[in-house]
């Protein structure tokens, strides 16, 4: 994509491991993994004005096509560096004024919260939706990417607190509302049953 259709072009990517990590007692983590991926894929995709791709960190093509299943047809699904997989997921999103990474463990993401960050990128750099934890649910990034930005590979694990501490000046970086994201038991205590979405997550939670 080339001329003004890319200017404006704003791309949300929604990161997911290769496999499955951490899973409440009684679940299996493969299908935790997929269920809550599949749900943040829904927010994302319910979006206007927004391409959506799936990136899978350190997936094979057995992976890549996994994920891809979970996906309404044409959704771009590839594999990204393990090691840097939000750059990396910026720059195959291919040209567009802004990309938000999406990390795969918050499937009940308000997708208002993705409006904010690109909003943000009006003037900032990078954009994040913090975690409670201290991690980062979301991570907005302005094309071209900062060359600050390209040295420290942030990550949804970079802190906000390294972030801060490295921008060049001083509305570089922007921070939007916090959420949560799903990484342990406690975490689940914050879901609240009654919000709409978040189907296949509920589903796991409900039977095992």
């Amino acid at each position: 994509m080339t001329g003004p259709d890319a200017a404006d072009r704003r791309v949300v990517v929604v990161v997911v491991p290769a496999a499955g990590t951490w899973a409440p007692p009684g679940r299996d983590p493969e299908k935790w993994r997929l269920a809550m991926a599949e749900d943040t894929y829904e927010v994302i995709a319910a979006l206007d004005r927004v391409d959506v791709a799936v990136a899978v960190a350190g997936g094979d093509e057995a992976a890549v096509a996994e994920l891809s299943a979970l996906t309404w047809p044409g959704t771009p699904t590839y594999s990204v560096d393990a090691d840097r997989p939000v750059l990396h997921a910026v720059e195959l999103a291919g040209p567009a004024a802004a990309v938000v990474a999406v990390s795969y463990d918050v499937p009940d993401l308000p997708g208002l919260l993705i409006g904010k960050l690109f909003r943000a990128l009006s003037h900032a750099d990078i954009a994040v939706t913090p975690a409670e934890d201290g991690t980062l649910a979301a991570i907005g990034v302005k094309l071209p990417v900062a060359p600050w930005l390209t040295a420290r590979a942030p990550t949804f694990d970079t802190s906000l607190t390294l972030l801060e501490s490295q921008k060049p000046r001083r509305h570089a970086v922007a921070m939007g509302p916090g959420w949560h994201r799903l990484r342990s038991n406690a975490d689940i205590a914050r879901l609240d049953p009654g919000l709409e979405g978040w189907h296949a997550t509920k589903s796991q939670l409900r039977h095992p």
